[in-house]
């Protein structure tokens, strides 16, 4: 198969094969059965999304390349899941849980930003070979998309990987570096989730905001959240896509503008159809969120554009090649030392600050684990504050657009 064509070349039937791929894994990470819940003790259901794709590539039952998936995907339904997931954005409540709060997402963020061009640098001399690569699989490339998900989220990911145009072999490393770090990073966190009440008594740190904060959350769930019916989903779906299409109409023309006029902002993407159509996705979607429009997410608006990026990720789940995962272990060290970059700046801002543990485990999450693993870490806490790991996350998509492509013109200066 490898020199000919897939099994399967309709694309009809591989979204088929994709769909079933995430009901599977979505169905299986719920169940209650023993196997299951000690199985997705150590195996993350994201990297499953991406990998069980893979083998339909690997073993030539399917292709990217002979598909448009990816393309419909990364296209239509990456922006349509940009505007709902900043839709739902309150800055202020994001405000009114604290500047500790605040200050350590923001933390957190620029732990990622800085601590992917220092890991360069140093793995720069350390290990040469390691950051190597040219075109479209240099490693400096690869390292913006992680770069998108440790600040955002898998939207932002994708979105990294169009605009500084990564290599598939490059971006399947990235994956695999990403996933794996990460999750060892949250097992940290909830770890010290469980000895929070010690660790807080020990450093100091003023949680009086904290059962506040619980109640506000409770009170704000209780009045926004309804029931999905067929006239929200319909409106949903109307504001997604039709920001969208302005997207992608005012994208075109402002980057063939820019293309015409000022071909040497190129370089900083500026030319790219593809950038204008995120940023014009994220800003208005977070524009829309200073308007009722916003109370759409009591209705699911940020499940629905979930869904449209789990289809996105088995899509580039697609295109992976499995093999390319061994090829190169000390990006594993370099992804390592990111993460203990991060982490060490977060640490250093909680003991100057004196914020409780908490702010600083949801602030990290919320930017390294985007909406799906920060309301976990949150829970470990309290039930009630699963919300507010959902909120910071969300406010990392809007900035995961805008930093993770600051943090990439960074590393491509590093890697110069």
């Amino acid at each position: 198969m490898e020199n000919g064509a897939p099994l399967v070349t309709n694309d009809a039937v591989v979204l088929a094969m994709l769909a079933v791929i995430l009901g599977f894994v979505f169905y299986t990470e719920k169940s209650e059965h023993p196997f299951w819940k000690k199985f997705y003790t150590y195996v993350p259901g994201l990297l499953l999304c991406y990998f069980l794709p893979s083998l339909l590539n690997t073993f030539g039952i399917a292709s990217a390349e002979d598909s448009r998936l990816y393309f419909v995907s990364s296209r239509y339904l990456l922006p349509a899941c940009l505007v709902l997931l900043t839709l739902s954005i309150d800055l202020p409540a994001i405000v009114r849980l604290g500047y500790k709060a605040v200050a350590m997402f923001l933390t957190g963020t620029v732990g990622i930003l800085i601590g992917g061009p220092i890991a360069l640098i140093i793995m720069g001399y350390i290990s040469p070979e390691t950051v190597g690569g040219t075109g479209p699989e240099a490693v400096w490339r690869g390292l913006t998309t992680v770069a998108g998900s440790w600040i955002g989220g898998g939207a932002n990911q994708t979105a990294m990987k169009e605009v500084f145009e990564v290599g598939d072999a490059v971006f399947s490393q990235m994956v695999a570096v990403d996933v794996i770090v990460a999750n060892v990073w949250m097992a940290v966190l909830l770890f010290l989730a469980g000895r929070h009440k010690q660790i807080d008594a020990r450093t100091g740190a003023d949680t009086s905001a904290i059962a506040d904060l619980q109640e506000r959350v409770e009170r704000f769930q209780a009045q926004h959240s309804r029931v999905l019916n067929l006239p929200d989903l319909m409106f949903i779906l109307a504001v997604g896509f039709g920001i969208t299409g302005v997207g992608h109409a005012a994208g075109t023309w402002i980057a063939d503008w820019i293309g015409a006029n000022a071909p040497a902002l190129e370089r900083l993407s500026l030319t790219s159809s593809f950038f204008w159509l995120v940023v014009i996705a994220t800003s208005l979607g977070l524009v829309l969120s200073f308007t009722p429009l916003k109370q759409l997410e009591g209705a699911g608006a940020s499940r629905i554009g979930s869904a449209m990026l789990y289809f996105l990720v088995a899509s580039i789940g697609l295109g992976m090649d499995i093999g390319a995962v061994l090829t190169n272990p000390g990006l594993f060290v370099l992804g390592g030392i990111w993460m203990a970059i991060h982490a060490l700046l977060l640490l250093s801002v909680a003991k100057l600050i004196n914020a409780p543990l908490f702010y600083m485990a949801v602030g990290s999450q919320a930017n390294v684990g985007g909406a799906a693993s920060a309301p976990v870490v949150a829970s470990a806490f309290h039930p009630s504050l699963a919300p507010v790991g959902v909120l910071l996350a969300v406010f990392g998509y809007a900035l995961g657009t805008y930093a993770a492509w600051i943090c990439g013109l960074i590393m491509q200066a590093v890697a110069g």
